[in-house]
């Protein structure tokens, strides 16, 4: 490291005003401060020292967020390698024709596709979520420099954050240039036009992926998810697999709940085994980002207790009233926390710093706002299966009001006081 603080130290001239590569000292400016403690300090008697900075939060959400990643690389390369065990053992294909990229990589390791290999599945699944997650960066990265440049400021560590949390709403199947035209939209649309990190009142993941969503649809919900598999021959046309929470929400479905008992425990779907949208499966591994954000201060409690409360209370709501012509009417509410992107949309999305409320109250309203549009976008909306996309953008967009009706009400309180 004392290398680097040198090379660094060396090039430093070459950035700052005056110097030949002054344009790209936003740039510069990031790497350095990725790397080592900023080096502006704040000096003086009559300032409030704290140990937690900015890049010391985006950090601690990116370690939170460390279980999600991990389980969306295993278990990706779990649902391609048991399409791949089905096709196989059904005869359609033979394990020699499943070819591609990804295929020969895995046996270039040794490795199979086997299902019960923990480590062929890890690396199977990483096959898909790397390349997704570098294009993110790289191309979300280009914006954030581009207008750093521009405007003439330090880059931001938001997009650290933005850029581990878009991989892992998407499938695994989502084209590249898909992720490309995605991030841009979520951080030029989302972010950048309202002057940047801390200032955007809509959260830049959530914004790229309604995009992609409603642009999109067919590839990034509905019934024909794809669970993810290397090329295979042309004499099949793929495997595609519907979500659980498809499953219910189809109207030809007749079966209820039943057509995703039969095959799915709550207990499997809890930890995640099952086609879904890569780091949104496990409720298990949300749980302990959910800790660790708590524990450190940095998610707030509140929000994560309201939007489960609004979500479990709405769905015992929708239980009671029932419908004979709407399947997810009869969905338990400990089965909406499962299935779904609910569990990761309330611990990591829902409570956003920056597009959340900030009152204490004012979070209780926001997130039971939030559960219940949930809720009821799921059960109303048969087309539309998840619901927590749109429900946290429209808090967010509610945000502002709620924390505004808050503190007048406070101030009322006192005016009140005072005059008595």
């Amino acid at each position: 490291m004392k290398f680097l603080r040198k090379f660094f130290d060396s090039i430093h001239p070459q950035f700052v005003e005056g110097g030949k590569l002054e344009r790209f000292y936003p740039l510069y400016e990031a790497i350095d401060t990725f790397l080592f403690t900023p080096s502006d300090k704040t000096k003086g008697p009559t300032h409030v020292r704290d140990g937690m900075d900015l890049k010391r939060v985006m950090i601690m959400v990116v370690v939170a967020l460390t279980p999600c990643i991990l389980m969306a690389m295993y278990n990706t390369g779990l649902q391609a390698n048991l399409a791949i065990e089905s096709l196989v053992s059904s005869e359609s294909i033979s394990a020699e024709d499943v070819a591609g990229w990804r295929a020969d990589c895995v046996r270039a390791l040794g490795l199979g596709f086997s299902p019960n290999n923990p480590i062929a599945c890890f690396v199977h699944g990483a096959l898909f979520f790397l390349p997704v997650f570098l294009v993110t960066q790289i191309a979300g990265g280009f914006w954030e420099v581009l207008f750093a440049s521009i405007r003439k400021h330090d880059i931001n560590e938001g997009f650290l954050v933005t850029g581990m949390l878009f991989p892992l709403t998407l499938p695994p199947s989502i084209p590249l240039w898909q992720v490309a035209l995605g991030i841009s939209f979520g951080v030029v649309i989302g972010k950048e036009v309202f002057g940047g990190t801390g200032k955007n009142f809509l959260n830049p993941a959530l914004t790229a992926r309604a995009f992609l969503y409603f642009a999109y649809p067919g590839q990034m919900s509905g019934d024909k998810v794809w669970v993810g598999l290397p090329s295979l021959p042309s004499h099949i046309d793929g495997f595609s697999a519907a979500t659980p929470l498809g499953e219910v929400a189809n109207p030809a479905n007749t079966l209820g709940m039943e057509a995703v008992t039969n095959h799915l425990s709550w207990n499997d779907a809890f930890l995640g085994f099952m086609p879904g949208s890569m780091g949104e499966t496990s409720t298990l591994a949300c749980l302990l980002g959910a800790i660790i954000l708590i524990a450190t201060g940095i998610g707030s409690w509140r929000i994560m207790l309201s939007v489960l409360l609004g979500a479990l209370l709405s769905a015992k709501g929708f239980n009671m009233i029932n419908s004979a012509t709407t399947p997810m009417f009869a969905m338990p509410p400990e089965w909406h926390i499962v299935l779904g992107g609910l569990a990761f949309g309330l611990v990591f999305m829902a409570t956003d710093p920056v597009s959340a409320a900030m009152t204490q109250k004012g979070q209780w309203v926001y997130g039971l706002l939030i559960g219940v549009l949930t809720t009821l976008v799921r059960v109303i909306n048969p087309g539309y299966p998840e619901g927590i996309m749109l429900a946290i953008l429209l808090g967010n967009v509610f945000a502002p009001t709620i924390d505004y009706w808050v503190v007048q009400a406070n101030i009322n309180r006192r005016l009140k006081r005072s005059a008595a």
